[in-house]
C-alpha cells in the first residue's frame, strides 16, 4: 500500500514550488503597494492636517460659553476650536507639568487655573475653573508668575487627560479636570484652554503650543484603507498557496483510497449437468 501524501511532500513538488514562488512574487507586489499607500496616506493627510491648522489660526475666535459650559461633557469635536474667555489667574494654583515635548526638547507645560468672568454665551459660567495651558518652558525657574488682574485669552480647546498619580509639590502628572478639582476646587471645564494670545500679553520666555489635534488626524483615510487592502489581498495570496498543498495531498489520498478498494473476484461458472 502506497504511502500516503503529507502536506509537506505535497508542497516540495515541482508544480507546487513554482507556484509557490509566483504568489509570494505577487504577495511582495501587494506589500510594495501597500507601503506606497500608506506612504500618501501620511503626505495627504499631512497636507490636509496642514490646512486645517492655518484654518484654525486665521479663524476668528468663538465665545467659550457658545462651545462649553462648567462641568458638562466634552466632545471630540470640540479639540482645536478656537476660542475666547476674560477671567482672572489664580497664581497660587499654577502647577507644571513634566515630561512635556516641544519640538526636540523635553520640559515643562504650564498649567494655571483661570476664574472665568466672562465667558459669552447663555450658560451662567462666572466663576467657573478653566485649566489653561500657557505654554512650555524647558526650566521650572523660566515658569514665570501669571499676570494679576483680569485678562481676555483666546485660544484652542483639547479634552482633558485621564487622571494621574495627582498633584504634588506644584506638580500634577496629567492634566485632568478629575484630578485637578481636588487641587483648585470647582466648578471646573472638562476640557482645557492651549493659549495662543493674551491680553496683556504674558511674558516670550513661555513658548506657545501648537493647536491640538485628534490622534490620527495625520493620515488619509481613504488611502490607508487602500494600504489594508493590498496587504489583505497579499496575504491571501500566501494562504491561497497553503490551501492549494492540502488540497492536493487530499487529492492523492483520494486517489490511493479508491485503488486500495478490493475488486469483487468474479464466481465460477456452474458446472453444466
Amino acid at each position: 500500500m502506497p504511502e500516503p501524501t503529507t502536506m509537506l511532500r505535497a508542497a516540495v513538488r515541482p508544480r507546487m514550488l513554482v507556484l509557490l514562488l509566483v504568489l509570494l512574487a505577487a504577495a511582495g507586489v501587494c506589500g510594495l503597494l501597500g507601503a506606497w499607500q500608506l506612504d500618501r496616506a501620511q503626505l495627504r493627510g499631512q497636507a490636509a492636517q496642514e490646512r486645517h491648522e492655518a484654518e484654525q489660526a486665521a479663524a476668528a475666535a468663538v465665545p467659550l460659553g457658545d462651545e462649553l459650559a462648567p462641568q458638562t461633557s466634552f466632545s471630540g469635536d470640540l479639540v482645536g476650536r478656537k476660542v475666547a474667555v476674560t477671567g482672572t489667574y489664580d497664581a497660587g494654583g499654577q502647577l507644571l507639568v513634566p515630561e512635556r515635548v516641544h519640538g526636540d526638547e523635553t520640559g515643562y507645560l504650564v498649567l494655571t487655573p483661570l476664574r472665568v468672568t466672562d465667558a459669552g454665551g447663555a450658560a451662567p459660567a462666572a466663576g467657573a475653573v478653566l485649566p489653561v495651558v500657557r505654554g512650555w518652558v524647558a526650566t521650572p525657574d523660566e515658569a514665570d508668575v501669571p499676570l494679576a488682574g483680569e485678562v481676555r485669552l483666546e485660544g484652542y480647546l483639547q479634552a482633558a487627560e485621564q487622571a494621574g498619580t495627582g498633584v504634588v509639590d506644584g506638580r500634577s502628572d496629567a492634566i485632568s479636570s478629575a484630578q485637578l478639582v481636588t487641587a483648585w476646587g470647582g466648578p471646573i471645564y472638562t476640557g482645557y484652554l492651549v493659549v495662543s494670545g493674551s491680553d496683556p500679553a504674558q511674558s516670550a520666555d513661555i513658548a506657545l503650543l501648537e493647536p491640538p489635534t485628534i490622534p490620527g488626524a495625520g493620515l488619509n483615510i481613504q488611502n490607508l484603507a487602500y494600504a489594508a487592502q493590498w496587504w489583505i489581498f497579499g496575504a491571501f495570496a500566501v494562504l491561497l498557496w497553503l490551501r492549494l498543498v492540502r488540497d492536493e495531498a487530499r487529492g492523492d489520498a483520494s486517489d490511493d483510497g479508491s485503488r486500495s478498494e478490493p475488486r469483487d473476484a468474479a464466481a465460477p461458472a456452474p458446472a453444466g449437468s
